[in-house]
């Protein structure tokens, strides 16, 4: 074997497949070092992708060529476009995933490329030459060098399980911690914190009375999360279920309280406040009598469930009996109870926004590493890191996304801009831009930047002209042709919609919020001869080309602020500037200036205690 490559990924989870892959891609001699290479990208808590925010970063993946919506597509078992009855901003594609396909799909994915190996076992500690990283020695004394290391550890690093007084060492359910890489990396200056996640009983479906259950079938037309549609398998179709605890399960919680590690101080780990344990819901909003869980399938040949929204340490006996006063689930029989797992981080404040670190050359950081939490926003991170790498170890410009460009880029401006203090969860309110950052338009904003790099080839490319170009057409010939009373009323009538007295413009009418583009095409005379008529990329295209006309204002007037805003970042901070000169700035603002190192003045805006004062005479400072 050639133990010298290019680049080494540690971890083989969601944020280290998609760097391996991202990496392997653009030419990269790719080494991933994983404990277990039947677990690549394990859906380690409940088997789905995407959601609020969460799926807009996954078509954003996409569209930069990363697998995680191609691999959603390939082992998805029930697709819902959340959101619809709100504004297109806020619509947000989720899928349940059958879990063992997702991981499977993965390995498929990664074996297919020719630049990256894979290596099964634990890697104890970096290589270094001075401060700059060149390889990694793993527990049997391998050693591997390289360019450069993006580590994605997840929850492995000094890992511990829960489960009422009973604590195991552990990355994973039946997976051991990993051990040395924390410690060495203290050493050199890092500072090591904790956080603390949990995940659900998973429960056999057999011994469920979905009767008692409200059914949450998926969306009758299932959709795609990646843009190149061709890829999806069509996988049989489950239903969730929904069902709500009581307050006879609220009292069988409280009994364990006094077995749970959260409430005796044996768990130290900040956790999720976006996705708190069934015992936090219980003392945190004590004046509800009931909380709603959803029953979801973890494949479409297994009767193996997973309980979202009863995350739990509690001592099994607690979780069980609680469980059976949840009706539909009063004969309920576990597979496995929930667990809570504390894990070490790392402040992402000590990363630049390549998601390298500030101490060690060519070392970069990504996924829960850095202190977030979720399999979407760890596989964009991955792939942020995977692609900077390759352009590291190039000596090429890096590739850093801004807050008006993406979901990716306000994910990570926010880690590196303003740290951490509970694990970081992407939600809509997070962007300030959130009608120029839609889901529909990911490869509009994305892909042929993607393609600069190397990560998507030229067919997505093709893809995407073809859309643009139909939608184009679509408004042009709304835009050109008018349409008469006689032509038109009666379908307004139908569409709930006040009727016109004279003849007017077409897009008019596509403007109304009751009026779908696709209804009034198929009613307008020539509409049918349109080239996106007749495609299968029909409603895809409709929807978008309507989404433009009926939001162009917000659209126009979001574009013209975020342009005033980058202006900001065009003023960059001198890296040898220090802020303990500036008397006239804030004590707290000098001390997080000095902490953080802001590249530009926009950064230093977002900085947490740095005040519009104190960027003024910053500004003034720099002589601008």
């Amino acid at each position: 074997m050639d133990f010298t490559y290019d680049i080494i990924v540690v971890g083989g989870g969601h944020a280290g497949c998609e760097a391996a892959h991202a990496a392997a891609v653009m030419g990269a001699h790719t080494l991933l070092i994983t404990m277990d290479m039947t677990k690549l990208a394990q859906m380690s808590c409940n088997p789905a992708m995407g959601g609020i925010a969460k799926g807009q970063i996954v078509r954003e993946i996409d569209a930069l060529g990363g697998m995680s919506g191609i691999i959603t597509d390939r082992s998805m078992i029930q697709f819902r476009m959340l959101n619809k009855s709100k504004g297109p901003a806020m619509w947000s594609p989720r899928a349940q995933c059958d879990r063992q396909k997702f991981t499977l799909e993965w390995r498929k994915a990664l074996e297919k490329e020719e630049k990256l190996a894979i290596w099964q076992e634990q890697a104890d500690s970096l290589i270094l030459d001075g401060m700059r990283v060149i390889g990694v020695k793993t527990s049997f004394g391998t050693m591997f060098y390289s360019n450069a290391v993006i580590l994605t550890n997840g929850t492995f690093l000094n890992g511990l399980m829960h489960i009422g007084f009973k604590n195991i060492k552990g990355g994973r359910s039946g997976e051991q911690a990993s051990t040395g890489l924390s410690e060495q990396l203290k050493q050199l200056g890092f500072s090591v914190e904790r956080m603390k996640t949990g995940t659900s009983a998973r429960v056999d479906g057999r011994s469920i009375n979905f009767s008692a259950m409200t059914e949450q079938k998926g969306d009758n037309e299932i959709n795609s999360f990646s843009y190149l549609k061709e890829n999806r398998k069509l996988l049989k179709q489950k239903s969730c279920f929904i069902t709500h605890t009581n307050e006879e399960v609220h009292e069988e919680i409280r009994k364990g309280f006094e077995f749970s590690p959260l409430f005796n101080g044996r768990i130290k780990g900040r956790g999720p406040r976006y996705c708190p344990s069934i015992e936090d819901k219980v003392v945190t909003f004590k004046e509800r009598d009931s909380h709603q869980l959803f029953i979801e399938p973890e494949g479409e040949d297994t009767v193996e469930y997973y309980i979202n929204g009863f995350s739990s340490s509690l001592p099994l006996e607690v979780q069980l009996k609680a469980l059976r006063k949840v009706e539909g689930l009063e004969k309920v029989e576990m597979f496995r109870p929930g667990y809570a797992i504390e894990y070490d981080f790392f402040q992402p404040t000590q990363l630049k926004h390549t998601l390298e670190t500030k101490t060690i050359c060519n070392l970069f950081f990504a996924g829960q590493i850095n202190g977030t939490t979720g399999y979407e926003e760890a596989a964009a991170q991955g792939l942020m890191a995977g692609i900077n790498c390759v352009l590291k170890i190039r000596n090429d410009s890096p590739f850093i996304l801004g807050r008006e460009e993406s979901y990716i880029g306000v994910l990570i401006d926010d880690l590196v801009t303003k740290g951490v203090d509970e694990p970081y969860r992407m939600f809509t309110s997070r962007a300030e831009y959130r009608i120029l950052l839609r889901q529909d338009n990911a490869d509009e904003r994305l892909t042929r930047k993607a393609f600069e790099l190397g990560t998507a080839k030229e067919d997505r490319v093709v893809h995407l002209e073809e859309k643009e170009n139909m939608i184009m057409e679509v408004i042009n010939f709304l835009s050109e042709n008018s349409i008469s009373p006689e032509e038109i009323n009666e379908f307004l009538e139908r569409a709930g919609t006040k009727k016109i007295g004279q003849k007017v413009k077409s897009i008019t009418i596509a403007g109304r919020p009751q009026i779908e583009v696709s209804a009034l095409l198929a009613e307008m005379k020539d509409g049918n001869l349109l080239k996106a008529f007749n495609s299968d990329r029909f409603k895809e295209i409709s929807e978008c080309a309507e989404i433009k006309i009926k939001y162009e204002g917000y659209i126009q007037r979001e574009r013209k602020i975020a342009e005033k805003i980058k202006r900001l970042e065009s003023l960059k901070i001198p890296g040898e500037l220090n802020f303990n000169e500036l008397v006239s700035i804030s004590t707290e603002a000098r001390q997080k200036l000095n902490r953080i190192k802001p590249e530009n003045i926009g950064q230093a805006g977002r900085i947490s205690g740095v005040s519009p004062s104190d960027i003024s005479i910053l500004i003034m400072y720099l002589g601008r």
